[in-house]
């Protein structure tokens, strides 16, 4: 680079090129403020309100590692319920397979004799091919998700009939081995171990969606399947993926549920669907609002638990709680239907690197 002539006609060297500004991030409005941590406080709220009703049971160690234990596979469950939702598609088996896991866990552990780690382990498996197999029809077969899926947890309550006969499974006057039903019984740091799977899993998920680049291209595939084929993202693999992940996780709640049970039903998934869907769409409004993420759904399901569990004690009517849970997930699905329409308006995703949903960014994910 030549020399800059001066004024007085002598030259000077060149100054240095500046270095590019860094894009300030964003702040975030008290509006938006309220949208992300609004339904954390709504639960702290709840909790409050509650201990100041029921002074004597609600605020206590017993109550509280109560509601940690019971809640532990419907977290679980509205986790595994909540990946196929980041790639816009609809999970339905989720509760037919959670019955089938929890029945097939049992049955091979009382009536083949088989050693539980074993037991478990093909339980796991087989909840992923059940994934992939969901994965495979809605993608391939181009069947729209809810009535695949729908069909394939028909097929699954079948498969659950068939294996059960019909009836419980029951085990024998030796029951389980110890070391299974610990799986749900045992305590860590004071607090039921069911409390730490859902933490684990929760950091778990947390870090492929919000930290790798796979969890971004789920939400672009969600967001906006068109921009994902442009820009080369494999939708079908990775939607396959969702589901096969989808799959592993509830026949973990399966296995969870059969230590927690130590009998077999062959309906007791059905139970747990709606609640599952609850919190997965619930927490699509908390801390990431307008798509679904892992800390929301574990908020959310936080916010009924405490609900329930407070509605209980009042003395409050068996109908109550799916009273409860359908308003919700009534609400659940308007605030988060609002919670996305005002995050594509206010052009929030044009400062995400996954902004390429909306064709705003030209940051390819």
């Amino acid at each position: 680079m030549s020399d800059e002539p001066a004024d007085d006609g002598t030259t000077r060297p060149p100054s240095p090129p500046s270095a590019p500004r860094p894009r300030p991030r964003p702040s975030r409005s008290p509006g938006q403020f309220i949208g992300a941590y609004g339904l954390l406080a709504l639960a702290v709220l709840l909790f409050l309100v509650f201990s100041l009703v029921l002074p004597g049971t609600f605020p206590t160690l017993d109550n509280i590692s109560s509601i940690l234990s019971n809640q532990s596979v419907p977290a679980i469950l509205a986790l595994g319920a909540m990946v196929p939702i980041v790639t816009g598609k609809f999970d339905l088996s989720i509760g037919y397979l959670l019955g089938l896991a929890h029945v097939v866990v049992l049955q091979l552990i009382v009536s083949t004799g088989w050693p539980w780690p074993l037991a478990c382990s093909v339980v796991l498996v087989g909840g992923a091919v059940v994934g992939v197999v969901n994965g495979v029809v809605v993608e391939f077969a181009r069947i729209d998700s809810f009535i695949a899926t729908l069909g394939t947890g028909s097929v699954l309550y079948a498969v659950t009939g068939w294996i059960t006969g019909g009836t419980r499974v029951v085990p024998g006057p030796d029951g389980l081995p110890p070391a299974f039903t610990d799986l749900y019984d045992s305590t860590f740091l004071g607090l039921p171990v069911p409390a730490f799977y859902v933490l684990a899993l929760t950091f778990v998920l947390w870090l492929l969606l919000e930290r790798l680049p796979l969890g971004r291209y789920l939400y672009v595939i969600g967001a906006n399947p068109r921009a994902a084929d442009l820009v080369g993202i494999p939708t079908r693999r990775y939607s396959v993926c969702a589901f096969t992940l989808s799959g592993l996780i509830v026949s973990f709640a399966g296995v969870l549920l059969a230590a927690q049970q130590q009998i077999g039903n062959p309906s007791v998934g059905l139970d747990y669907l709606l609640p599952a869907f609850v919190g997965a769409l619930l927490g699509s409004t908390a801390i990431r609002p307008g798509r679904p993420n892992a800390l929301g759904t574990l908020v959310a399901v936080a916010v009924l638990a405490i609900g329930l569990a407070g509605i209980g004690q009042l003395g409050a009517q068996f109908w109550v709680t799916p009273l409860f849970n359908g308003v919700t997930l009534l609400l659940a699905v308007g605030f988060a239907g609002y919670s996305a329409r005002r995050r594509l308006r206010s052009g929030a995703t044009a400062n995400r690197p996954d902004s390429v949903v909306t064709g705003t960014s030209k940051e390819h994910p």
